[in-house]
């Protein structure tokens, strides 16, 4: 049986994040505005201000996921993995996994460096692939 490689298996823990984000704000909204009003197309300001911001940080992992994916598979088909590749996608997993909180919290600037981190390391990533391939 082949294994898995390390920028894969954090390619499917980003991919796990993105799948279970979305329940606190959706639960948070459901609660403040009631079920059947959850269930229409409702405003944010209809959640509590943290479930918006946290709805915010999931768009913007959905948005930054394809980048992290693209490093990761090209690393696959070229068959490059090597120790940038893969702390490049553990610096990009768990920045992701900051993110939100940071999102959350509301703390001046945190955001955006955490934010920042998690993009640098994909764009390592992606040289590194071209690099070695």
């Amino acid at each position: 049986m082949k294994t898995l490689s390390v920028e894969l298996r954090y390619l499917i823990y980003v991919a796990i994040v993105s799948a279970i984000i979305w329940i606190p704000y959706i639960t948070a909204h459901v609660l403040q505005a009631g079920f059947v009003k959850a269930l229409g197309y409702t405003a944010d300001d209809e959640m509590p201000p943290w479930a918006a911001r946290l709805k915010r940080a999931h768009y913007n992992l959905v948005e930054n996921i394809p980048l992290f994916a693209i490093a990761v598979l090209a690393g696959e088909i070229a068959n490059v993995h090597t120790a940038t590749t893969a702390a490049c996608a553990m610096i990009f997993f768990w920045a992701r996994v900051a993110h939100p909180f940071t999102q959350v919290l509301s703390i001046w600037g945190l955001r955006t460096i955490v934010f920042t981190i998690g993009w640098l390391a994909v764009i390592v990533h992606l040289f590194a692939v071209l690099r070695a391939a």
